[in-house]
C-alpha cells in the first residue's frame, strides 16, 4: 500500500542506494507524523545519505522532533527544508553522535545553536567560549552549556567547516573557558577562600598544547600565592579547597552527565604531592628531584585560568628548565624508557587496535616531535611550540625534519586524530581503540569520507598511515643527519654541524663528532654505493641507537662497508633482503666478539641475509662441519697451512653461532626473543661441534705430516668437561683426554711414541699466533694430571683406573664423550668407563664425604681474589660448579640404577633425576633456572668484552650490553644483578640441602 510517496518498496530502494542499513526501518519512520513532511524532500534525504550513519542520524532526529512537540517542531522541519547550513550541520552531528543525539532529546532547544553560521562563527577562541558559557548558575548548568558549545564545534567538524587541527584546538579553548567558568563557581561558593589566595591554572598535555580530543582528561598544575596581606599557609589551603572543587565540578558525573576528568597527577611527586604548590615549591622540585618525563610534560604548560601574572610567571620560569632537560645525565636512557614503558603497558589484545599507543601511533609521532623539540629547542627558539603539528612544521622549516617527511608524518598524524575524534564523538566515551563492530566501522569509514567500501578503504588508509609513522625514527631522526652529510642539493635547509652533534648525542652515540665522520665517509658522493648507503643508513642508525653502544655498531659498520664496498653483493644482499640489514644492526653494536670475527672474515656477512626463514644462521651438524674441515685441510700443502684452514671454518661457524645467540636475544621487528634455555642449549651444542670439527682437522694435519694417510695406532680424543657435555661457552677450553691402541704388529712402546708424537702436534698447530680466538687443548683431567702421560693407551687407563683412580676423576668421566677419532677406539673408552662413573651402589659414603670435602676446598680456595660470590658465574653462590656438583653426585649415586641419568649434559640428567622422583620438581626447576641464566651471563660476558670472564662488567656500556642481551631494557642493569642474585641464591639453598645434606 502506498502512503503519499510513492510504493514503499521503491522508497526502500532508494533509501538503500542513500546508504540506509534498515531501509525497511528508515520508511516505516519516515511515515510517522511528525516527519511525513521530509519524507520525499530529495534535499533532506541527500544530506542524510550523506551522513556518517543514516540511519542513527534519522532516529535521533525523530527523537528530537518528538521531544519538541507539535508547537516547536514545524520550526526544526521548516529550518531543515531550507536552510542548508542547519540541514548539514545537524543532520551530520545526529549522524555521527549518539551521544549529542541524547543531549539533543534531553535539550530540545539546543539545536539553534547550530542556526548561526557567520564568519565569527566558524572559528571561535576562548572569549566566544566564554560568552556562551558566561551566566551558568550551577555545575549542572555549566554542563549543559558545555555541551551546547561542544554540539557547534561538533558540527563544524563532521561538516568540514573546522579540519582536525581547528577543531582540537577549539576543544582547548572550549576547555580553557570551562576551566574558568568552573572557578569562578567554586570562588563564588568559597569567598573566603578566594579573598586570601592567588591560584593560577596551568593547562597540560594536549590541553596545554592546543590539541584536545573530544574526550580526554584534562591534565592541569594548580600555583598558588597569597593575597595581599595573608599568610602563605593559610593561602595554600585556601587554594587546595578551590582547587579541588573546581576537579569536582568538571569531574563529578549527574542528570546531566560529566564535562570531563580533571587530571592533576603531572604535578610534582604526582598524586604523592599536595594538589597545589607555591611557585617557588615547583622550582625547588623541579630543579633538584625532577625526572626527564616530567620536562618532557612542561614543554606543553600554559596558563589557562585564574590569576594571569601568577600562570604566567610559571610559564617563564619553567622554561629554561624545559629546554636544558636534554643536558642532563641519562636523558637519551630516560627517553627510550618511557616509550617502552608506554607500550610494554598496552594489553596484547588490544595493540592491534591502538591508535594512540601501538606503533605506528599518535604517540609515536608526539613522542618522537617532543624528543626534537628537547634536542634542538635549547638553541632554536622558533621550534618551542607547544602543538605538535606546530612543531613538526617548525622543525621542516628549519632543516631539523625533511620536508617531504614532515609532509608524510602531518598527514599520519591528522588521519589518526580524525580517526580518534569520530571514534570519540560517537559515545563520547575516552577510548583510542578501533571499534570491532563492522556497523561501527562502517560508521567511521563513511566520517571519514570512505563511501564505496566505507571498511576497506578505512583500513587500507590506516594502514598506510601507521606504516609511514612506524619509520618515524628514521625519518626524523636519521634521514636530516644523512642529507646534512652528504650535501647533495644546493639551497637545501640542512641541520648544521651543531645540530647533528646535539641530535647524535640525544639519540646515544657517545663520540657524534667521530660518528659524523663515519656518515660522511659512507654516504657522501654521488656513486651508487653513497646512494645506496644513504637509503640503509637511517633505518641502520636506528638500530645501533637502541644498543647498549651505538658508537661501537656504526664504527664496525663501516670497517665492514669498507673491506666490502666494492663486492657487488653487499649492498645489494642489505638492500634487498628484508632481515639481513637488521641482522647486521644487531650483530655490529650488541659487543666486541661478533664483529671481530667478521672483521677478519667479512664475507661471512652473507650468513644475515637467508631469507629461508634465517636458514643462515641455523647451526651446522658436525658430520657435515667435519666432512668440510678434513677436505679444507686435504688441499692443504703443509701442517700450518692445514690447520689454518681448519681454523678458516672454526672462525665462519663460530661467526654463525655468534650472530644467531644475538639476533635470537635481540629479537627483530619480526621475530620475538628467543627462548633463553633453548637458546642456551642450542649454542653448546653448535660451539661443541665446531670445536670437535677443528679438533679433527688439527689431529688429520698432526698426522699427515709425519705418517701420511695412516697412523700406526688407533688414537682417539675424549672430550671432556663441558666440552663432553656438549654445554661450552664462547671462553670454554677444549678439555680432552688422548687414548690410543697399536695396530697389529707394532709394540706398545712404538705406539705411544706414535700418540704423544700426534697429541703434541695437536697442541702445537692449535696454539700457533692467530687473530682468531684461540681454542685451547687441557688435558689435565688425565690421570695424574699435569705429570702424567699426555697420551695413554686403553690398557694403560684401564689399569690406573682399576688400582689408584680416586674418587674425583670418576665424578670427571661423569662428561666423558668421543669427539675425534677412530671411533671404535673411543667407544671401548666409553665402556672401560661406565662401571666407573655409575657404579652400582654409588660412591659410597668415604667417596660422597670426599666429593663434599673438594667443594668446600674449591669454595674457600678457588674463588679469585676479591671477586663478590654472589655475582660469580663459575664459583660463585648458587653458580655452575654449584648445580653441576649437585647433579653429578646424583648421577654417581643412582646412574646404575636410572638410565636416564646416563647423559654428560647438566640440564638433561637433572631433568631425569626429577622425571625418577630423586629430586622435587620445584628443586629441580631452581637448580635448572639458575644454570641456564649463570651460562648467558658467562656467553653475554663474552659476546660483549671479547674476553673471557666470570662477573658482570663494571664498565656502565658493557653492563648495559650485558643486560640487553639477558632481555632488560636500558637503566635495568640494578634489576638484572638483583634478579641474578636472587636466582642463584635460591639455588644455592637447594644445593646445600640436596648436596651438603644441610636443612
Amino acid at each position: 500500500m502506498s502512503q503519499g510517496g510513492g510504493r514503499p518498496d521503491s522508497r526502500v530502494r532508494k533509501l538503500l542506494r542513500h546508504g540506509f542499513m534498515d531501509a525497511a526501518a528508515a520508511s516505516r519512520l519516515l511515515d510517522t507524523d511528525p516527519l511525513a513532511p521530509l519524507r520525499d524532500d530529495t534535499l533532506f534525504l541527500d544530506a542524510l545519505g550523506a551522513t556518517a550513519d543514516p540511519d542513527l542520524a534519522l532516529v535521533a532526529l525523530s527523537r528530537l522532533v518528538e521531544a519538541l512537540g507539535p508547537a516547536d517542531a514545524p520550526g526544526l522541519l521548516d529550518v531543515l527544508r531550507t536552510s542548508k547550513p542547519l540541514r548539514d550541520r545537524l543532520l551530520g552531528v545526529l549522524g555521527a553522535s549518539a551521544a549529542l543525539g541524547d543531549h539533543l532529546a534531553a535539550h530540545p532547544g539546543a539545536w539553534e545553536a547550530l542556526v548561526t553560521y557567520e564568519p565569527s562563527d566558524l572559528h571561535p577562541g576562548v572569549t566566544e567560549f566564554e560568552r556562551a558559557l558566561d551566566g551558568v548558575q550551577d555545575p549542572d548548568g555549566l554542563r549543559v552549556a558545555y555541551r551546547g558549545a561542544l554540539l557547534a564545534i561538533a558540527a563544524r567538524d563532521v561538516c568540514g567547516t573546522s579540519d582536525v587541527a581547528q577543531t582540537a584546538a577549539e576543544l582547548a579553548d572550549l576547555a580553557t573557558a570551562t576551566l574558568r567558568a568552573a572557578l569562578a563557581l567554586a570562588e563564588e561558593s568559597a569567598p573566603e577562600d578566594a579573598a586570601v589566595c592567588r591560584l593560577a591554572v596551568l593547562g597540560m598535555g594536549k590541553c596545554g598544547g592546543h590539541e584536545l580530543n573530544y574526550v580526554s582528561d584534562v591534565d592541569v598544575i594548580f600555583a598558588a600565592a597569597p593575597a595581599s596581606g595573608a599568610d602563605e599557609e593559610t593561602a595554600l589551603r585556601a587554594a587546595t579547597r578551590l582547587a579541588s572543587h573546581l576537579v569536582r565540578i568538571c569531574s563529578d558525573t549527574t542528570a546531566e552527565g560529566t564535562i570531563w576528568p580533571v587530571d592533576a597527577n603531572l604535578r610534582p611527586e604526582g598524586r604523592n604531592g599536595p594538589l597545589v604548590r607555591t611557585l617557588s615549591s615547583h622550582l625547588a622540585y623541579y630543579q633538584r628531584w625532577a625526572k626527564t618525563w616530567e620536562f618532557q610534560a612542561l614543554l606543553k604548560a600554559r596558563y589557562v585560568a585564574g590569576d594571569k601574572a601568577l600562570g604566567e610567571e610559571y610559564v617563564a620560569a619553567v622554561a629554561p628548565l624545559v629546554w636544558q632537560a636534554a643536558e642532563r645525565e641519562n636523558f637519551v636512557a630516560d627517553v627510550q624508557e618511557m616509550r617502552r614503558r608506554v607500550v610494554a603497558s598496552i594489553p596484547v589484545a588490544q595493540v592491534e587496535r591502538e591508535l594512540k599507543l601501538g606503533p605506528g601511533g599518535l604517540r609515536d609521532v608526539e613522542f618522537a616531535v617532543q624528543l626534537l623539540q628537547l634536542v634542538h629547542g635549547r638553541s632554536d627558539a622558533s621550534l618551542r611550540s607547544p602543538t605538535t603539528l606546530d612543531a613538526l612544521a617548525a622543525l621542516a622549516a628549519g632543516g631539523y625534519v625533511g620536508r617531504q617527511d614532515a609532509a608524510a608524518l602531518d598527514a599520519a598524524y591528522r588521519f589518526l586524530r580524525s580517526m580518534e575524534h569520530r571514534i570519540q564523538l560517537f559515545r563520547m566515551r575516552r577510548t583510542h581503540l578501533m571499534p570491532q563492530a563492522e556497523e561501527d566501522q562502517r560508521r567511521l569509514g563513511r566520517s571519514l569520507g570512505y563511501r564505496s567500501e566505507p571498511v576497506a578503504e578505512l583500513h587500507k588508509a590506516w594502514r598506510r598511515h601507521a606504516s609511514a609513522v612506524r619509520r618515524l625514527h628514521e625519518k626524523l631522526f636519521y634521514r636530516p643527519l644523512l642529507d646534512a652529510v652528504a650535501q647533495l642539493e644546493a639551497g637545501e635547509v640542512r641541520l648544521s654541524p651543531q645540530a647533528a652533534r646535539q641530535r647524535l648525542e640525544a639519540l646515544g652515540y657517545a663520540d657524534p663528532g667521530a660518528a659524523l665522520r663515519h656518515l660522511e665517509a659512507l654516504a657522501s658522493g654521488v656513486s651508487r654505493k653513497a646512494a645506496i648507503q644513504r637509503t640503509l643508513l637511517p633505518v641502520l642508525l636506528g638500530w645501533f641507537a637502541d644498543s647498549a653502544d651505538p658508537d661501537a655498531g656504526l664504527l664496525a659498520f663501516r670497517k665492514v662497508s669498507d673491506a666490502l664496498g666494492r663486492t657487488p653483493w653487499y649492498l645489494r644482499l642489505l638492500r634487498d633482503e628484508g632481515a639481513a640489514a637488521e641482522n647486521l644492526a644487531r650483530v655490529l653494536s650488541a659487543g666486541r666478539f661478533a664483529p671481530d670475527l667478521l672483521l677478519r672474515a667479512p664475507e661471512a656477512v652473507a650468513l644475515l641475509g637467508s631469507a629461508d626463514d634465517q636458514s643462515g644462521l641455523r647451526p651446522r651438524d658436525r658430520a657435515a662441519l667435519e666432512q668440510e674441515t678434513l677436505a679444507a685441510v686435504g688441499r692443504a700443502e703443509g701442517p700450518e697451512q692445514a690447520v689454518a684452514a681448519a681454523r678458516g671454518v672454526r672462525r665462519r661457524e663460530l661467526f654463525r653461532t655468534a650472530a644467531a645467540d644475538l639476533i635470537g636475544a635481540y629479537g627483530t621487528e619480526g621475530t620475538e626473543p628467543a627462548d633463553p634455555a633453548a637458546a642456551i642449549d642450542r649454542v653448546g651444542g653448535a660451539l661443541t661441534d665446531l670445536n670437535a670439527a677443528a679438533l679433527a682437522g688439527a689431529l688429520r694435519a698432526a698426522v699427515g705430516a709425519q705418517w701420511g694417510d695412516e697412523l700406526p695406532v688407533r688414537f682417539a680424543v675424549i672430550a671432556m668437561g663441558r666440552f663432553g657435555g656438549r654445554e661450552m661457552s664462547y671462553s670454554s677450553d677444549a678439555d680432552v683426554l688422548f687414548v690410543h691402541e697399536p695396530r697389529d704388529g707394532v709394540s706398545e712402546h712404538e705406539a705411544g711414541k706414535a700418540a704423544f708424537a700426534v697429541a703434541t702436534e695437536m697442541r702445537r698447530l692449535l696454539q700457533l699466533p692467530s687473530a682468531d680466538p684461540p681454542l685451547v687443548i687441557d688435558a689435565d683431567l688425565r690421570p695424574e694430571g699435569k705429570a702424567g702421560a699426555l697420551a695413554r693407551s686403553l690398557a694403560s687407563y684401564e689399569a690406573y683406573y682399576r688400582r689408584w683412580s680416586v674418587v674425583w676423576e670418576s665424578q670427571a668421566l661423569l662428561r666423558a664423550a668421543p669427539v675425534a677419532g677412530d671411533a671404535g677406539l673411543g667407544e671401548r673408552f666409553v665402556a672401560l668407563i661406565d662401571p666407573m662413573r655409575y657404579p652400582r651402589g654409588g660412591p659410597g659414603e668415604d667417596g660422597e664425604r670426599e666429593i663434599r670435602r673438594l667443594k668446600a676446598r674449591m669454595e674457600a680456595e678457588r674463588l679469585p681474589r676479591g671477586a663478590d660470590p654472589t655475582t660469580h658465574t663459575k664459583l660463585g653462590r648458587g653458580g655452575l660448579t654449584d648445580v653441576e656438583w649437585t647433579v653429578q653426585l646424583l648421577q654417581l649415586r643412582w646412574g646404575a640404577e636410572h638410565p636416564g641419568l646416563r647423559t654428560t649434559r647438566t640440564r638433561d640428567a637433572l631433568a631425569a633425576a626429577a622425571g625418577a622422583g630423586l629430586v622435587a620438581g620445584g628443586d629441580a626447576r631452581t637448580l635448572d633456572e639458575a644454570w641456564v641464566l649463570a651460562s648467558r651471563v658467562r656467553n653475554a660476558v663474552m659476546l660483549v668484552r671479547g674476553r673471557p670472564g666470570d662477573t658482570f662488567p663494571s664498565e656502565a656500556r658493557e653492563l648495559g650490553a650485558v643486560g640487553r642481551y639477558l632481555g632488560y631494557e636500558p637503566g635495568r642493569v640494578g634489576e638484572m644483578v638483583d634478579d641474578y642474585r636472587r636466582v642463584t641464591r635460591r639455588a644455592r639453598a637447594v644445593m646445600e640441602r640436596l648436596f651438603y645434606g644441610t636443612e
